[in-house]
């Protein structure tokens, strides 16, 4: 292997979903040196939204965002040279593969275009035992396809549904000339990719601790992240000179732990065993990624399966002041009594209300009701029927809107099928196809709990009663029906109290909406962190839960605010955090 093809290979990402910052494909271009330029636009709620658009109109289907991107840069992508790489193909890759050559044909420009397909199962369902009633149907692929495209020239490659890591691991390995049974490479390159495939989540977006003095420069506008990939998978996650954000430990780790559950990180190509991960500081805005081990991949394919789940309809109202209890009761007991009812109802109250408040919005809780019912004009008639009782139910009634009518409502199920089931074709920039074999060689995942040993439980001393937030950090989210919360702190003496006192029992404790439910622990010891995986806590999924916050995205906030026994020694350090709770007290101060 020569000295140039040594050299670590810069891989950047610009979009971390569909949505995401429209002008980060041009920061990216213009911000410094890169060999590739990778996106990411698939979420599971995504593969819905497009399912229901090609419904609408076949040639849709794909992440229109991505196209208009490419056409306002495609100039730049050809001066610079840079290789993009995304999945926004969704449900049509080779629609925007002919899309995007249309436009380059239009400029003149001498680029070259190829696509990744054979995740799409739904013509297949009922052979591979799927929901025969689904919408969209999608096999995770992996890396090979990609690099296929990339060894027959292409400039620009789209993918349907491919895993996250995917579009990192595969220019790495087409870079390095790695085998597909190069498992500790290929697993390296997944913790890389894992890390910059939602963006700004790496540069400080929505970081625990974005108002530390000091640690994140510009959080109003942050940079998007680049991985520097050396050949053996060691990786540098960094950002362009000057770009806003910042990247730290503690924003890669927060990333690492963001929707995953435990040891094994599985994928297409490689187990990655992610307990193995170490980070160390290489400089300013360079943390490098150690330690990355993987294994033969397993020998099934996750597929996501879209359905439309029936018809859904929410209606918030609003009790202000007194007797709020009372009041929940009595509307609850009208809506109760709605004709025709429907299938399924979900009543909450939520109390945001204070006593003696000395505005309205202080003084004020919400009711949120929200029905789901396989027949439209039922769905509909729900809230039409909720405001017929809007002069006759509790004082001070007012509704957030006003009736909405129902939509439609997802479901994602997350399914398995072998991966030698599935044909995943690479179409390569003259139109020809080459078909990547299923991996020979697979294992079964083990346990997904750690072997590496953990701390001893602590000497803890004098304790105080503060929010958790004040030694730890947490990154929450969304798959399917479940959500994780990743809980991280940074020094060695942090990590033994947390190991012991952060126990199942205790996160029920502290989020009771979590008290019924089957929740199982993890442990990253090199990463001085646990994760949390709540089995059912969103209900059907993203698109089908009453819960305000569908996604979970500010669970581990939450868990951050609430109050637990913290030694005293931990919090010495931390008195000038933003995050210190003046009303916070000792032990002994509460017994006086």
């Amino acid at each position: 292997m020569s000295e140039e093809t040594r050299a670590p290979v810069r891989i950047g990402n610009m979009s971390g979903f569909y949505g995401d910052r429209a002008a980060a494909m041009r920061e990216m271009l213009e911000g410094g040196e890169l060999d590739y330029l990778t996106g990411d636009y698939l979420a599971e709620l995504t593969m819905l939204i497009l399912a229901r658009a090609k419904q609408k109109d076949p040639a849709r289907g794909f992440a229109a965002s991505f196209l208009k991107q490419v056409g306002d840069n495609l100039e730049l992508i050809a001066e610079r040279g840079v290789k993009l790489v995304a999945n926004a193909g969704g449900l049509n890759p080779a629609g925007l593969a002919d899309a995007l050559r249309d436009l380059i044909e239009q400029r003149g420009l001498d680029l070259t275009v190829a696509h990744v397909e054979g995740d799409d199962l739904l013509p297949r369902l009922g052979e591979l035992g799927l929901d025969e009633s689904a919408l969209a149907a999608n096999a995770y692929l992996g890396a090979w396809g990609i690099v296929e495209c990339l060894r027959a020239g292409a400039d620009i490659v789209v993918t349907g549904r491919v895993t996250d890591a995917s579009v990192i691991v595969a220019p790495a390995a087409h870079h390095f000339g790695w085998s597909r049974d190069d498992y500790d490479a290929i697993a390296g390159a997944m913790a890389a990719g894992h890390v910059i495939e939602c963006g700004m989540q790496a540069t400080g977006g929505n970081y625990a601790f974005f108002n530390r003095p000091g640690e994140i420069s510009d959080p109003v506008h942050p940079g998007f992240p680049i991985a520097e990939i050396d050949a053996d998978g060691t990786s540098v996650i960094t950002k362009h000179e000057g770009t806003g954000g910042s990247v730290t430990a503690g924003t890669v780790t927060a990333q690492l732990l963001y929707e995953v559950t435990g040891a094994r990180y599985a994928g297409p190509d490689a187990t990655l065993l992610l307990d193995h991960l170490e980070l160390t500081d290489d400089g300013p805005d360079r943390i490098r990624i150690n330690g990355a081990r993987g294994e033969a991949p397993p020998p099934t394919l996750k597929v996501s399966v879209n359905s439309i789940g029936g018809f859904r309809n929410e209606v918030t109202l609003y009790l202000t002041g007194l007797d709020i209890e009372d009041k929940a009761n009595l509307v609850k007991a009208q809506f109760q009594a709605i004709e025709p009812k429907p299938a399924q109802m979900d009543l909450r109250l939520e109390r945001t209300d204070h006593p003696d408040a000395d505005t309205q919005v202080a003084a004020t809780a919400r009711l949120t009701a929200v029905a789901w019912d396989p027949d439209k004009r039922v769905a509909d008639s729900f809230s039409r029927a909720a405001v017929e009782f809007g002069l006759g139910t509790y004082p001070g009634a007012f509704f957030h809107s006003p009736p909405p009518k129902s939509s439609p409502y997802g479901v994602f199920t997350p399914a398995y099928v072998p991966q030698d089931a599935v044909t995943h074709v690479a179409v390569l920039p003259d139109g020809t196809t080459a078909t990547i074999p299923a991996p020979t060689d697979t294992r079964a995942l083990g346990s997904d709990h750690t072997a590496l040993p953990t701390p001893a439980a602590p000497e803890t001393g004098p304790t105080v009663s503060a929010p958790l937030g004040r030694v730890a950090g947490a990154r929450s989210g969304d798959k399917g029906p479940d959500a994780n919360i990743g809980v991280w702190v940074e020094d060695d003496a942090a990590h033994a109290w947390l190991t012991h006192a952060l126990t199942v029992d205790k996160l029920r404790e502290l989020l009771p909406e979590t008290a019924d439910l089957d929740i199982e622990r993890h442990e990253f010891p090199r990463l001085r962190a646990v994760n949390f995986v709540i089995r059912g806590l969103l209900g059907r999924g993203v698109a089908h839960g009453a819960r305000f916050d569908p996604q979970a995205k500010g669970l581990g906030e939450w868990l951050r605010s609430r109050h637990i026994e913290v030694p005293a020694a931990l919090l010495d350090h931390d008195a000038d955090s933003p995050t210190t709770d003046p009303h916070a007290t000792t032990e002994s101060e509460a017994r006086r």
